[in-house]
């Protein structure tokens, strides 16, 4: 079965860049990485939308989202620029889509332009937007989706909606790609986020890397598809992965311990492959059989190893 694959640069909300303590040196850190992935072809790269770290928030680098976004069009030169995804609640949706029809003429058509509707509460409440409860956050988010694609195909583009309203604001240039810059939404809801998915995207994430969980969530989404007509085949179907390649003969329990911390081996795989090639052709193959067609990976420890970056791409050539 082939497949794409785009893989997730450090910028330090995973705690990824801890050790380099130089800010400078851990923006190049994180491009080093990007270039990595452009050599060995990857699809995309991407980016996280948040400001505090996890698993709980520290003093510790997390670079912003769209502006590194741009940042990383310029540091590349072919490979495209995707967010998992940008959270609707910290820019007003207007604002994003101008944004991002800069960022796609910048990057001379690379940009994939990922949306959802929030989730990390202590980042919301610390920054001043509060913390609606989910109906409000995904109302809000149905509208903002629809502000979005209006801002890039229509000239003078009007909306009265609850949350937000525009009023013929001019947004130009409207980005490189045709009819539009790709939109990708983030999230499992059933009910709003597929049939908006169904609706106005071109890709969707799904499914935390669980192929049950894919399966049932595109099974979903094709029902809005054939409901409202669009064709099911036209939408990519992305789901996300943590992989940390171990070499043949390398012990895990050895290898994995600076990443994993207080947290036991047995633990850790419940959330990371942990394993040679065999161990990740595994994880995957269930995914595409599941339906999903691209694999978005996270590669723990990237930026102070780099050469993890082709490692893992070597396993992927069989998907080709």
């Amino acid at each position: 079965m082939s497949a794409k694959f785009g893989l997730f640069v450090p910028q330090g909300w995973r705690m990824d860049l801890v050790e380099i303590r130089d800010p400078l040196a851990q923006y190049e850190a994180m491009t080093a990485v990007a270039r990595e992935a452009e050599k060995a072809k990857f699809d995309s790269i991407w980016v996280y939308d948040h400001f505090h770290t996890v698993p709980t928030p520290e003093i510790e680098t997390t670079f912003e989202c769209w502006s590194i976004t741009a940042g990383l069009s310029r540091d590349t030169k072919s490979i495209k620029i995707g967010q998992m995804v940008t959270c609707n609640g910290y820019r007003n949706p207007a604002l994003l889509a101008k944004i991002a029809s800069t960022i796609d003429v910048m990057s001379a058509g690379r940009l994939l332009c990922g949306l959802g509707a929030g989730w990390y509460e202590h980042e919301w409440r610390a920054y001043g937007y509060g913390f609606p409860e989910v109906p409000e956050r995904m109302r809000a988010f149905r509208e903002a989706v629809e502000i979005v694609v209006k801002m890039w195909t229509e000239e003078k583009p009007t909306y009265q909606g609850k949350f937000y309203t525009i009023n013929e604001p001019i947004n130009e240039p409207k980005g490189i790609q045709k009819p539009h810059i790709p939109l990708w939404l983030g999230g499992g809801g059933e009910k709003v986020t597929l049939k908006l998915v169904a609706k106005y995207a071109q890709a969707c994430n799904v499914g935390g890397g669980d192929p049950a969980l894919v399966s049932q969530k595109l099974a979903i989404l094709k029902e809005h598809c054939e409901t409202l007509g669009r064709s099911y085949d036209a939408i990519t179907k992305s789901t996300s992965i943590n992989v940390f390649m171990l070499k043949p003969g390398e012990d895990a329990e050895k290898a994995t311990a600076k990443v994993r911390g207080a947290v036991s081996l047995e633990e850790y795989k419940k959330n990371v492959v942990v394993g040679t090639a065999d161990a990740v052709t595994a994880k995957i193959d269930p995914l595409l059989a599941a339906g999903a067609d691209y694999i978005i990976g996270y590669l723990p420890r990237v930026a102070y190893e780099p050469e993890r970056v082709q490692q893992y791409a070597d396993v992927l050539k069989q998907y080709a």
